[in-house]
């Protein structure tokens, strides 16, 4: 939900990781450029720390490139992968570093407004942040937009001019329909805010059980608010003896490292209390940095099964306790799509006034899996229920998982809810959601 360009993928764990020996000097003679020098700097870091260092010609010649970001994009193309026919890095990235602080931290500005098409022509919010100008015009998840600055022309043919209007102004009037068919027209001016780390957190009694939900959005923003979060949260489900626990990811990205380590440590089972979670590999020139985490139990959840709401949207750190819980406990996949697809991470190296990030790291759970470039596939496909807000019993993904935890089946679909996307929806959708961070950042020192 932020107005910046689209970043990739992400490995976020908590300190800056900062390179001081291996910058190269500039041999090109006094002449050069500042912005030339800058790239040369960022290329040879690139080349040392880059997980497929050894496929970067030569002759690649990072001057050529308009600026950093550009540089960084262009070098995603020399990453083979064993099994797969196509480069695999789509995350490599650079930044300003004013704008990541912004980002990191979980500070937005913009209208706090997020959209997704239900189906063609059918527009929907599908996060409002709270603090936002959105949230305190009282826009709520689920809400259909009828008009965008007195035009109705919303279809999927004009995602650009519905981006650039949401996402790339600083103003704009929009028509809503809202659950009970009355229309309101509300205006919003785009501001600053700090973005909420649990969207919501319920318990819900099925049969004779009770089930934990809980959306989360974001693994970016304040870590001690984070850790707060989490265990009010955790908490709220021990003391009211939840049975299971649903974790909604569907619009997760990813984000800090850390943060999953802390969230995977309250769900993992009591028997993982002290086993492998993960391992962390660099290039072969990095070895001795390679790292193992060991779970860390918190809590007395004891969950022999755990259920996500993913989708194609849910990306890097999302997809990491996923696959770190996997050896531990039945996961149980339920959304809209396979989960995003990326097993990789990096982090922030500074360069000038802006920082670089190619991707050097890949991980692995207890089980040596990780390298799910293709996303996790789901174990019920389930219409994103843009209509109903968060919480709401009825809402397709939450509806299905409810079914199964009282029933052991899953909902069927009902004859009006849109299971499948539309090539022409889905296009559109991808567009609308390359406005929202993907990533996984980890910080070692080296």
């Amino acid at each position: 939900m932020k107005q910046m360009k689209t970043i990739g993928g992400i490995l976020l764990a908590g300190s800056l990781l900062f390179f001081t020996s291996c910058r190269k000097n500039d041999r090109s003679g006094g002449d050069t450029s500042t912005a030339d020098k800058i790239k040369d700097t960022a290329i040879s870091y690139t080349r040392d720390i880059y997980l497929w260092y050894n496929q970067i010609p030569s002759s690649f010649n990072a001057r050529s490139y308009s600026d950093l970001n550009g540089m960084m994009e262009a070098i995603r193309t020399y990453s083979q992968e064993p099994g797969f026919t196509n480069p695999v890095d789509r995350w490599s990235f650079a930044i300003k570093q004013a704008e990541w602080d912004n980002v990191s931290g979980g500070i937005a500005q913009d209208f706090g407004l997020n959209i997704f098409f239900r189906a063609e022509g059918d527009l929907r919010v599908r996060i409002v942040e709270p603090s936002s100008p959105a949230g305190q015009a009282g826009i709520r998840r689920g809400w259909r937009i009828t008009k965008i600055n007195g035009s109705t022309n919303i279809t999927t043919s004009n995602a650009n001019a519905i981006v650039d209007a949401i996402y790339y102004s600083s103003s704009v009037a929009l028509t809503f329909q809202k659950p009970d068919n009355s229309l309101v027209d509300i205006s919003l001016n785009a501001g600053t805010y700090q973005e909420k780390i649990v969207m919501l957190d319920s318990v819900y009694t099925v049969g004779a059980g009770k089930v934990g939900y809980m959306v989360y959005n974001s693994f970016l923003g304040d870590s001690s608010q984070t850790v707060n979060e989490f265990a009010r949260v955790m908490n709220r489900f021990i003391t009211q003896g939840v049975n299971d626990v649903v974790v909604d990811l569907r619009y997760n990205g990813g984000g800090y490292v850390a943060y999953q380590n802390e969230l995977a440590n309250y769900l993992v089972p009591a028997a993982g209390n002290g086993q492998l979670m993960m391992r962390q590999q660099y290039n072969d020139k990095y070895t001795q940095f390679n790292t193992t985490t060991n779970f860390n139990k918190k809590g007395t959840l004891n969950l022999p099964r755990i259920f996500f709401i993913v989708s194609s949207n849910t990306a890097s750190a999302s997809e990491l306790l996923i696959n770190n819980l996997k050896p531990y406990a039945q996961v149980v996949l339920v959304g809209p799509s396979r989960t995003y697809g990326k097993p990789v991470g990096y982090f922030n190296i500074p360069v000038g006034d802006w920082y670089i990030f190619p991707v050097s790291s890949r991980t692995t759970n207890k089980n040596q899996e990780g390298n799910y470039f293709d996303g996790f596939a789901l174990n019920n496909t389930v219409a994103d229920g843009l209509d109903k807000d968060w919480g709401d019993i009825t809402e397709t993904c939450l509806a299905s998982v409810m079914k199964y935890i009282g029933t052991g089946a899953f909902r069927m679909a009902l004859p009006e809810e849109p299971y499948i996307e539309s090539p022409a929806v889905t296009t559109a959708n991808k567009r609308i959601s390359s406005q929202s961070f993907k990533g996984m950042v980890t910080a070692v020192k080296f």
